[in-house]
């Protein structure tokens, strides 16, 4: 997060003063107290951004991240792909073990 002055949103400033006042030696206060609605997903990576359970799906699962084709796409493109079995969203970089294929389900 990176403060931009006077030119920034009234809402945007409070944020920064709440941060200096409560925030400081707090740990990932805003990221832990404020909800991310994904809305249409085209803001929003699948693999990178915590859009579930507040932890994103590349640490909650590294191998699949790894072994993603895709690892910079967003909500909205894995839709548009198919989320169903065989879905074009689900692209790897090689066929994956059975295990793994049940990591995905």
């Amino acid at each position: 997060m990176k403060e931009g002055g006077r030119d920034n949103s009234l809402w945007w400033r409070m944020i920064f003063v709440v941060r200096r006042v409560v925030g400081m030696g707090v740990g990932s206060w805003f990221e832990d107290n404020v909800l991310r609605i994904i809305g249409c997903g085209s803001s929003t990576f699948f693999w990178t951004d915590k859009w579930v359970g507040g932890v994103p799906l590349q640490v909650r699962f590294p191998r699949l991240f790894s072994l993603a084709e895709n690892r910079w796409v967003t909500m909205a493109e894995m839709e548009s792909r198919g989320w169903e079995d065989g879905g074009g969203a689900w692209e790897w970089r090689k066929r994956l073990l059975a295990w793994e294929e049940e990591s995905v389900r």
